[in-house]
């Protein structure tokens, strides 16, 4: 905490002023609906074996949990204890049958609920593939850089218990921590000095790279480079298809990774511009993984790994997915493992869906913005607080009944927003 060594008072100021903002930011309604796997639509279909191996992964980073902590950023998921007992249960190889029977027989289905509606938005994501070298040389001057070493973190959750979770990025300037370069001072040489990672051929694929957190750089003689998320500037993200969007350049409708990227390549003189808009910027590190690092902090399994809002649901937790394929045709129906996160991945029934590398898994991440709804399974052993709606959660809405003058329902009644 560099912060508090060169200015105790300028933090405090800061650190007050994020929690007034904190305070008054409006939270996500969370709310929980008991079910049976039965009426979970497709479940007897899914090839539940699949979502055995990215299960093993997040148990073994749930393994050095404190047996009497409780898992994840609400207390509704149970302690360490319950999740190392199911992962104790679990079988070292099952075909799809046996794994379904396992988690019938080790956990609880829980419709998920925004508060109004269980219906969500599902995107998709995926691993990017670059060409790039490791010295600066024609074709590749664009540069992937390393977490600066000027970074610096603040957690905020170290100064105020409620803020867990919560940080600010910044650089030291004199004696006041300030936010850190924006993506434009970036490309114009904020960090001319800093630490390259590897250099790639195209500014449009490096920014792409950024929005995905991780990717492939395939290296002039044809050796592959696996590079992953490091830390981010700090600075809000912009989704450039809005900003596209406002101009004129796109119709709403029309925006996909797919469209941004045929619109950036045809206005090469506007792309830069356009993309400096996303103030965001990411630093990576290298991998020695096959598949990217989430959240988490393992690995990601291509259609089974989901990144979701981790406010509101614990990294490890299965998550039952019911949504709209990406184009149109048929449904996805799988049992998910909550692995990773985004910036842009917010609310009870929001998710982010891994499809892996290469041009198929592009293909699909780039146009995947699907109606769906989830459900959580949560171990057998854990008994939900009735504070988080398991049993009525559908009666709020009553509140919202102009002419039932005479009923009342004090907000949260049936929700817990964090």
């Amino acid at each position: 905490m560099r912060c508090l060594r060169l200015l105790p008072v300028f933090c405090i100021l800061l650190l007050a002023s994020c929690a007034s903002q904190t305070a008054t930011k409006k939270a996500e309604p969370f709310f929980l609906k008991e079910t049976q796997f039965s009426a979970l639509p497709g479940w007897a279909g899914d090839d539940t074996a699949a979502a055995l191996a990215p299960l093993k992964r997040s148990c073994v980073a749930l393994a050095p949990g404190n047996p009497a902590t409780a898992v994840g950023p609400l207390p509704y998921a149970g302690t360490y204890a319950d999740w190392h007992g199911v992962c104790k249960e679990m079988p070292e190889a099952a075909d799809a049958a046996s794994a379904r029977k396992y988690f019938e027989s080790n956990f609880r289905p829980y419709e998920v609920s925004n508060g109004q509606s269980r219906d969500g938005l599902f995107t998709g994501y995926y691993e990017p593939v670059l060409h790039g070298s490791l010295v600066r040389k024609k074709p590749y001057l664009i540069p992937i850089y390393a977490r600066p070493a000027n970074l610096v973190q603040v957690n905020l959750g170290d100064f105020k218990p409620e803020m867990k979770g919560e940080s600010l990025m910044g650089r030291v300037s004199g004696q006041r921590l300030v936010p850190y370069y924006t993506r434009a001072e970036i490309d114009k040489g904020a960090l001319k000095k800093s630490k390259k990672i590897v250099w790639v051929d195209n500014a449009v694929d490096a920014f792409f790279l950024h929005i995905q957190g991780s990717g492939e750089i395939i290296l002039p003689h044809g050796k592959v480079l696996q590079v992953g998320y490091a830390a981010a500037n700090g600075r809000t993200y912009t989704a450039i298809g809005r900003e596209l969007v406002k101009r004129g350049a796109l119709n709403k409708g029309d925006v996909s990774m797919q469209s941004i990227r045929a619109w950036l390549a045809a206005h090469p003189k506007e792309a830069a511009q356009v993309m400096d808009v996303d103030e965001s910027f990411v630093f990576f590190r290298k991998l020695e993984t096959q598949q990217p690092l989430g959240a988490e902090g393992v690995e990601l399994t291509p259609g089974r790994s989901l990144a979701v809002d981790r406010h509101l649901i614990p990294y490890g937790a299965p998550v039952f997915l019911d949504a709209e394929a990406p184009d149109k045709q048929g449904r996805l129906q799988r049992l998910m493992i909550a692995q990773d996160t985004g910036g842009a991945i917010t609310g009870a029934v929001r998710g982010d869906f891994f499809w892996g590398a290469g041009p198929e898994a592009a293909a699909n991440a780039g146009i995947m913005k699907s109606k769906g709804q989830d459900y959580i399974l949560l171990p057998k052993s854990v008994t939900v607080p009735d504070k988080y709606g398991t049993q009525s959660w559908w009666k709020q809405p009553f509140a919202h009944f102009g002419g039932l003058s005479g009923l009342k329902v004090t907000p949260g009644q049936y929700a817990y927003n964090h």
